[in-house]
């Protein structure tokens, strides 16, 4: 199995889940007409009235039935409302403080270090980090809508029990849901579970209704008794939907966990690494009862989301949320594996600056505050790319070997590292000042910037004078420097740059990425021209900060075959900057890999970037296990002649940025080489 084929399981699941959640309403439904007539019969029927003869007002269980579906969906679409902001909102939930980019907290650093290497690895922007410092026991969890809006949560006792093979194996099983859509699944569970348990909550606050309230004589009486009943009937019946939310949880969830560790052995080749991380958690439990608990009170709400049970009454049995530890340490090793004690490492404490969590149990993990961002500019919308596009012929430089015969083993990396990757011992630690400089919120817009800056200075100084009115002219030395030290690296080492700023940019407030995503078009537009290299890294930029980015995106195609014309473009724009002179050659690699699809070749000369922008938000709604055969096929146009080159690696990034998909691994490969 792979990611897309992990996305299409969390699709059926969703589907499962739709089933189990209209189930549990039915039941809940049911139920409450049936007590609610009871309470008709014994509160308002006339003193001796035959129940045997006696008829319900018309409309009644219509009534009930629309009260009690409204309570739930009601409350499913607030819960649902108040995590539309992604990730974060989750993280917030628990009181989790968000990790600085550029903190100098050496245990913090640590975690964010690991964080990068396993998004570098694994071909995703690079997620916002938080750390629960209330929590000392083992614990993580990955939230989001989408890969363009993850965050990764983990404990304190996460960074002080755990080593770094062990921290990593726990973020690598992270990683593991962020890529195979379990985010999304679990963001609609936390809505569909709190609707569940609406009932349950009208039903306590009748009951409190009832309790401040003082009656006056024998009809105030009854009507207190009837409201008293029908706070009781409602909140029991309320945990009806309580009872199935926890089933749900327990059949959507627990299966995941063991792909998850899976993943995780697979993605950091350790099986020490997440295994040893069980193991502690195994030992924690038995000499402190500490394990993965969570003393949060919105623990139950998420126990889904962690990497081990958030409750230890919940650890087992029908509403287990994971499988047992035992049982997942035994697949990963094969075997059964005793517990390893997980006391909190010295070291560990003395790198954040901690004292041992019985002697405080408030963290003190220093936090580095970023300082402020550039004021907004401008208010306004954002301009749209002129209609006629500059066409790609002329835009691409020449050149281009001759090329092989593609093999089965299409991408495999196997010759030399091009000039376009390599990178000497100089441009490293140009590189090592540009990534830090990428962890600030600030300058991270600046480097972005400096990206699009022009090598023609009377270009160029068109271009300094927007940033200057955007961000003030103490910002052009900083992009100025940003984009000197940008032309000393070769071109493949330039645009990942972008994936390692994203965590600092997506702390953004809208209105700041939206003025970046502003001045970036107009620093592209200012020669009224967009070259193919402008064209790239802004659809990155829009895909990851724009105002869909944390938006589920609709799947309306079910094969490549229905977007046949739009697939075409998109391989023609590759082999456009992968083989400028034998660019059809370049295409038909990618063709052979669409057996039964009509892809049309596009020359050079009359592509138009317009209709390629328009074409990747149509590709990005096909079906996740469609989206493969797309991606191969790209990467086989990108990897013509068993090699590549900046261009073509950078189109091939940003066709998997639109397709929200991490990147192939000849890509990973060939970038990190």
């Amino acid at each position: 199995m792979d990611f897309f084929e992990h996305q299409e399981v969390a699709r059926r699941s969703t589907r499962r889940l739709i089933v189990l959640f209209a189930i549990a309403v039915l039941c809940v439904v049911v139920a409450v007409n049936l007590v609610g007539a009871a309470l008709y019969f014994a509160f308002v029927l006339p003193a001796g009235g035959a129940w045997a003869t006696a008829a319900l007002p018309n409309g009644f269980f219509l009534t009930n039935t629309i009260v009690v579906v409204g309570l739930i969906a009601g409350g499913t679409a607030i819960e649902m409302s108040a995590l539309s902001s992604g990730g974060d909102a989750v993280a917030k939930m628990v009181n989790a403080r968000p990790v600085d980019p550029k903190t100098v907290d050496l245990l913090d650093r640590r975690i964010l270090n690991v964080v990068e290497e396993m998004a570098i690895a694994s071909g995703v922007p690079v997620p916002r980090v938080y750390v629960m410092d209330e929590e000392s026991s083992i614990n993580a969890f990955a939230a989001g809508h989408s890969i363009n809006d993850a965050v990764i949560a983990v404990t304190r006792g996460t960074l002080t029990r755990l080593n770094r093979d062990e921290l990593q194996g726990v973020i690598a099983h992270e990683f593991s849901h962020v890529l195979n859509g379990d985010m999304r699944l679990n963001m609609r569970l936390i809505g569909i579970l709190f609707g569940l348990t609406v009932v349950a909550m009208a039903g306590r606050f009748l009951l409190e209704i009832a309790g401040r309230s003082r009656g006056g004589g024998r009809s105030g009486g009854g009507v207190l008794a009837a409201l008293f009943l029908a706070g009781v009937s409602l909140w029991v019946l309320g945990y009806i939907g309580v009872f199935f939310g926890r089933l749900i949880k327990a059949a959507v969830s627990r299966q995941r966990e063991f792909l998850a560790d899976a993943s995780a052995v697979q993605f950091t080749r350790n099986p020490d690494g997440i295994g040893g991380a069980l193991r502690k958690i195994s030992g924690l439990t038995a000499s402190e009862g500490l394990g993965t608990r969570i003393d949060h009170p919105q623990a139950e709400a998420l126990s889904h989301l962690f990497l081990g049970a958030a409750r230890p009454t919940f650890a087992s049995g029908l509403y287990a949320t994971h499988p047992s530890l035992a049982e997942r340490v035994r697949r990963i090793y094969g075997r059964a594996m005793e517990p390893l004690p997980a006391p909190e490492d010295r070291l560990a404490l003395s790198l954040g600056g901690l004292s041992p969590a019985e002697e405080r149990p408030r963290s003190p993990i220093r936090f580095v505050p970023t300082p402020g961002a550039a004021p907004s500019a401008q208010t306004g919308g954002m301009a749209s790319f002129p209609q006629a596009m500059s066409p790609v012929a002329g835009l691409v430089a020449a050149g281009g070997a001759a090329a092989a015969r593609i093999t089965e083993a299409v991408g495999k990396v196997n010759s030399p590292r091009s000039v376009d990757f390599a990178l000497g011992d100089a441009q490293r630690a140009t590189l090592a000042a540009l990534r830090a400089a990428a962890a600030d919120a600030a300058r991270s817009q600046l480097l972005v910037l400096a990206l699009l800056l022009d090598s023609n200075a009377e270009l160029r100084a068109q271009q300094r004078k927007v940033v200057a009115e955007a961000y003030g002219a103490e910002a052009l030395p900083v992009i100025d420097d940003d984009q000197a030290r940008i032309q000393q690296l070769p071109p493949g080492a330039r645009q990942p740059l972008v994936d390692v700023a994203m965590p600092a940019l997506r702390k953004l407030p809208a209105d700041v990425r939206q003025r970046l995503l502003r001045v970036a078009h107009t620093l592209i537009v200012a020669d009224g021209r967009l070259s193919v290299r402008e064209f790239l890294l802004y659809t990155i930029l829009r895909r990851r900060l724009g105002p869909d980015a944390g938006r589920a995106v609709p799947v309306r195609y079910q094969s490549v075959g229905e977007l046949s014309q739009q697939a075409g473009l998109v391989l023609s724009l590759t082999a456009a900057v992968r083989m400028p002179e034998r660019a059809e050659l370049a295409f038909n690699a990618g063709a052979l890999l669409l057996p039964g699809v009509d892809v049309q070749f596009t020359a050079a000369d009359a592509l138009r970037l317009d209709e390629v922008s328009a074409a990747l938000d149509q590709l990005n709604q096909l079906a996740p296990l469609v989206k493969p055969r797309l991606i191969k096929a790209a990467t086989a146009v990108a990897f013509a002649d068993n090699a590549t080159n900046w261009r073509a690696a950078s189109t091939l990034r940003m066709f998997c940025a639109a397709l929200d998909a991490p990147l192939p691994p000849q890509l990973v490969a060939v970038e990190a080489g």
